[in-house]
């Protein structure tokens, strides 16, 4: 059994290299397109069928997020942004749990040994897609704070000469903003990837039932991280919008 923590190369289009993990994404964002296509290509005041569902998960969304962040006005800013994260997030989760994900491949020489590269692997465990979601997201969340209170409001958090205990406390706020990428991009992946290994060391010992109950706590798990990835997205947003001097 061989398991890699970097996505592996499948593929190459001219210097681009095509990992499993990319394919998938790629494969999620399809899946959101043609759902987006269904729901809302007969719209009817009565809602039925994937109408009715993603209306269900909208409305459940933008009522969260509009309970943190307290204004519909300003929710409606900021939506798009959150129900994309969790509707990209869920539905790459619950793709790599599908049958032939990770156990679909080829054989290749890695190192002078023998090794099993699948050609589907979920999208979220690959560290460089949580990373590149989680810096998305707190450079958005950064761009929101500017527009909502003005730059030079904004970076008073992080850069301000008033006294030395201001300064030191903005350099904090400052690297609390990097160390909040780094936790996101991680613990996406060590949860997604974590269930990734449990999975197939699950199915190496005793295939076809012992899985099962697996399965169900993995969809639960996607569902989860999904969730908190947005809801601490929404937070963040929540902070970096009010201006805290005005509060005072």
């Amino acid at each position: 059994m061989h398991i890699s923590l970097a996505a592996e190369k499948i593929a190459q289009i001219g210097p681009l290299p095509i990992t499993n993990s990319m394919v998938m994404t790629w494969i999620a964002g399809i899946v959101l397109i043609v759902v987006a296509f269904f729901a809302t290509r007969k719209k009817s005041i009565v809602p039925r069928g994937v109408q009715n569902v993603v209306e269900m998960v909208i409305e459940f969304l933008f009522n969260t997020a509009n309970e943190v962040i307290g204004d519909k006005k300003q929710t409606k800013k900021y939506f798009p942004l959150l129900a994309t994260i969790f509707l990209f997030v869920l539905i790459n989760n619950w793709l790599g749990l599908l049958p032939g994900v990770g156990t679909i491949g080829f054989n290749e020489i890695h190192h002078g040994e023998e090794v099993f590269v699948p050609i589907l692997r979920s999208g979220n465990a690959d560290l460089n897609m949580t990373f590149a979601l989680a810096a998305i997201t707190i450079i958005s969340v950064q761009i929101f704070g500017i527009i909502a209170i003005g730059f030079f409001k904004y970076s008073g958090k992080f850069i301000t000469f008033k006294n030395p205990i201001n300064t030191f406390v903005g350099f904090l706020e400052l690297i609390s903003e990097i160390s909040r990428m780094i936790s996101f991009a991680f613990r996406l992946f060590g949860n997604i990837f974590a269930g990734e290994v449990l999975l197939t060391v699950i199915a190496m010992i005793l295939p076809y039932i012992a899985p099962l109950p697996f399965f169900g706590l993995e969809l639960f798990v996607g569902a989860i991280q999904a969730l908190v990835f947005t809801m601490l997205a929404l937070v963040f947003i929540k902070m970096a919008i009010t201006d805290h001097a005005e509060e005072h």
